[in-house]
């Protein structure tokens, strides 16, 4: 293995732990507002269901399906972009104390980093394995949140260029966690097995498959940082994850069942 790829939120980072609620709540809302006669444990069923299925892809195509349900029940939807802008905002609202906290130093990175994510990466790093991160969250917000946690070096060149890190763009059509995992491939001259990715999202597991190469699940507790949700669990084992694993608290371990020394 020569080149190593990872999702952001919920595989390195717990700053945005929740955001799955803040918008299954939101886009629940949303459809009990368009369509009121519909229960709502059946639009929880809805948005839970397409919520969980898009995980790891751009915030943009939720709110496109959100989008969808409510054309198709007949209601006058508004444009996604503005119910991916109004979930941003609550879920800011809901996180910004973080981000705070790391900006002036209240609470260290790990706080907010899955266990033993540090530890991989420079494991990693010692095998000479080239790192990138690509994240269905927006750009602007990954790189930041990355210089925030401390991650940055692992995802850059010593020579200063520009780091390893992807993220969602305006323009959702110029990005996808494919597009990513072919270009690595395409640039460095890859066979499938010489790419391993990490993540706890179907998106990342289900593309590096795809193209012959290793994929590393996570299970993580987003709540706790620790410990198996056996749902992720169950899903990343149904999508083909090669390897499952709750948190990276053992990283020789993985890396020897990788075969990677």
């Amino acid at each position: 293995m020569r080149h190593a790829l990872f999702d952001f939120d919920g595989t390195l980072s717990l700053l945005r732990a929740g955001w799955q609620q803040v918008m299954e709540s939101y886009f629940c809302d949303t459809l009990a507002a368009a369509v009121p006669t519909t229960p709502r444990c059946e639009h929880v069923q809805v948005c839970r269901e397409f919520i969980t299925r898009l995980t790891g892809q751009q915030t943009i195509f939720q709110a496109l399906e959100l989008e969808q349900h409510i054309r198709a029940a007949g209601a006058t939807p508004l444009p996604a972009h503005q119910y991916k802008a109004e979930f941003l905002r609550r879920l800011h609202a809901s996180i910004d104390h973080r981000l705070e906290a790391l900006r002036v130093g209240r609470l260290p990175p790990t706080d907010f980093l899955i266990p033993g994510s540090v530890e991989l990466l420079q494991a990693l790093g010692a095998a000479q394995i080239t790192c990138y991160l690509a994240s269905g969250t927006d750009l602007a917000n990954v790189i930041e949140e990355t210089e925030l946690l401390g991650l940055t070096p692992f995802f850059s060149d010593d020579e200063g260029g520009a780091p390893r890190i992807h993220g969602a763009l305006e323009d959702y059509h110029n990005f996808s966690k494919r597009m990513v995992i072919e270009q690595i491939i395409a640039d460095n001259g890859l066979s499938g097995p010489e790419l391993v990715a990490f993540g706890d999202g179907f998106v990342e597991i289900e593309e590096t498959r795809r193209v012959g190469g290793i994929a590393v699940a996570i299970a993580s507790r987003e709540d706790r940082g620790s410990g198996c949700d056996p749902w992720k669990a169950r899903r990343l084992r149904q999508v083909g994850a090669n390897l499952l694993v709750n948190d990276w608290r053992d990283p020789a371990d993985l890396l020897r069942q990788l075969g990677i020394s």
